[in-house]
């Protein structure tokens, strides 16, 4: 019996050493290495923050097995030219917006923002349940990617000017920096566009390359500075009412990760847009108000005749992009069937100004 029981010791030992070793040689199968890249300066309220909060969480829950590196812009490639780095897989992924990708796809600028667009409820609804974001995968996939949305903000304010603009004739000629579809609206007014990254706006706009500039809502364009040079602030944001940005992924890396590490990332990312989304509408009046009383900053608003001349151009663009290019009309038509559909229950709900400031 003694050597029965000693063997039996043995054994179990050996038993144990043995399942401790695959437990290790398993639990270092699953620790993953990610890289991404940011198209936002992690210091960047909203926008930056949000992906070192994201990456954070993932860390948190994986408990560090799941690592995702967040990269400042310019730090493996430059800030908008991420599109080519996760389809070639020199990045895992990159924390992004659709509409900075519109040079390869134009139809994408549909899955930030639409000028004139819908609320956050009535823009999730397409995107999750009635096709926009299935729509978006599958123009990605033709390029190695796929796509999560992880973060989403509030309305924007629709530009900073040096002058009052009396009328939309002092347009013509503008160079001013200007984002998504709501840049071809521009361009039909007479305003010469170009899309900078975030951290290039304000040196442009101080020496003089560009004249005026939207960017985003007061609390990230107090950060950057924008007052400093011009001082006359427009609103509404009709361009970007509600605005969404993704986690833009090598789809083969996506699709080697562990089931619990793509849940991870979903949920994450579900997490993500309600907190972002909450934030920027927590800080903004309170940013608005700062830029007022601290920086003599004069918020106007566009008059309404400027608004359906600025709705009106982006009809025509609608039209004729949907024209020329079949991807953009498939997405288009997507959309507004969607908006259609919505119109009864959304004006439905609508209050009058007078009950909503009760």
């Amino acid at each position: 019996m003694g050597f029965r029981g000693h063997s039996a010791v043995v054994t179990a030992v050996t038993l144990a050493g043995a399942m401790a070793l695959a437990a290790s040689d398993s639990s270092a199968q699953d620790r993953v290495r990610w890289k991404m890249q940011s198209a936002f300066s992690g210091n960047l309220v909203h926008l930056g923050t949000s992906g070192v909060r994201f990456t954070e969480n993932i860390e948190r829950v994986s408990g560090g097995n799941f690592e995702i590196k967040f990269y400042e812009p310019g730090a493996l490639v430059p800030a908008l030219e991420c599109f080519d780095a996760a389809s070639k897989g020199s990045v895992e992924a990159c924390w992004t917006t659709p509409g900075y990708h519109t040079g390869k796809i134009p139809a994408l600028a549909f899955f930030t923002s639409v000028p004139f667009g819908p609320s956050y409820g009535e823009f999730f609804a397409w995107k999750k349940f009635h096709g926009g974001d299935d729509l978006k995968n599958e123009l990605y996939a033709q390029h190695g990617l796929y796509s999560i949305d992880v973060f989403a903000i509030g309305p924007e304010t629709s530009g900073w000017f040096r002058q009052e603009v009396t009328s939309l004739d002092q347009l013509k000629g503008l160079k001013m920096r200007f984002f998504g579809l709501g840049a071809q609206v521009m361009q039909k007014l007479g305003v010469s566009t170009q899309l900078l990254a975030g951290a290039d706006i304000y040196p442009a706009l101080e020496r003089g390359v560009i004249d005026a500039t939207e960017f985003s809502m007061p609390t990230i364009d107090i950060e950057l500075g924008f007052y400093q040079v011009a001082k006359n602030n427009y609103y509404p944001g009709w361009h970007q009412q509600t605005s969404v940005s993704e986690l833009l992924m090598n789809k083969a890396a996506w699709e080697a990760l562990p089931d619990q590490y793509k849940a991870m990332i979903e949920l994450g990312a579900g997490e993500s847009i309600h907190h972002t989304y909450a934030e920027t509408e927590a800080m903004n009046p309170g940013a608005m108000n700062q830029m007022l009383a601290e920086y003599d900053v004069t918020n106007r608003r566009w008059t309404d005749e400027e608004l359906a001349a600025f709705e009106k151009a982006w009809l025509e663009v609608l039209a004729e992009e949907s024209a020329k290019d079949p991807v953009f009309k498939k997405v288009a038509d997507s959309y507004l069937a969607w908006r259609k559909e919505y119109k009864t229950w959304g004006d439905a709900q609508a209050l009058k100004a007078t009950y909503q400031t009760q």
